[in-house]
């Protein structure tokens, strides 16, 4: 019985949970954040490159480096703020009272940089696919949740699989167009947004896992932060 109840609450508990949220935001935030940091790194590259044996390209190169490095330490605060999951510190030394060339150099030699630069350009395919994500599950789920409120303006039509009855192609359509059969798909509504949260959260875990492995070195992180469980 403990065992049932423990997983009612697991599943209904999601709805009330304040990091659902903060992982639904993150989900919806990464296309922007994703197209940003693609563009703008294509861009630099694009000039810097092509231009590298005249000192302009060198330092339009110096101004992405640097770029990449701030936005890559971004994301890594973003996955400890808004997924709530421990990522090791950039560097494996401490550059307080570092100089600029020794910074520079330590930034320039660690992996995290590197590993930082194909994070940054991977945030742009998954903000594609997590806006799609979110945004297909919470329009489906709230259309169902608000049925009851507009199905006399717009009655929903629900297509089934067409089938062959008799020889005859029939293509059935469910008409929601009483206040029962409203109430009926609210309730689904209900469910569906439930399991879209679950979902959501499954797909924000998964990616602070590949943020925490991406975004840090192995040195254990001075992040009070728990890691998110659902």
């Amino acid at each position: 019985m403990t065992t049932v109840k423990n997983a009612l609450v697991g599943f209904f508990g999601v709805a009330v949970r304040g990091q659902t949220y903060l992982n639904i935001l993150y989900l919806l935030l990464a296309l922007p954040l994703g197209t940003l940091y693609f563009t703008f790194l294509v861009t630099g590259f694009s000039v810097g490159i092509p231009t590298a044996f005249i000192w302009v390209g060198l330092l339009v190169l110096l101004a992405v480096f640097l770029c990449w490095v701030g936005l890559v330490a971004f994301e890594r605060l973003l996955t400890i703020w808004m997924l709530r999951e421990p990522v090791g510190p950039l560097f494996n030394r401490d550059l307080s009272q570092a100089s600029l060339s020794q910074k520079f150099s330590t930034a320039l030699g660690s992996a995290s940089t590197w590993k930082g630069l194909v994070y940054l350009m991977a945030k742009f395919p998954f903000g594609i696919f997590s806006f799609s994500v979110a945004v297909t599950l919470l329009s489906v789920s709230l259309a169902l949740l608000a049925m009851p409120f507009y199905y006399q303006l717009a009655p929903a039509h629900l297509d089934l699989v067409e089938m062959t009855i008799n020889g005859v192609q029939v293509h059935p359509v469910f008409l929601i167009d009483t206040l029962g059969e409203a109430l009926l798909a609210s309730l689904a509504g209900v469910f569906a947004t439930l399991i879209s949260m679950h979902l959501m959260n499954g797909l924000a875990w998964m990616w602070a896992k590949f943020s925490s492995l991406m975004l840090g070195s192995r040195v254990p992180a001075p992040v009070a932060a728990s890691t998110m469980s659902y």
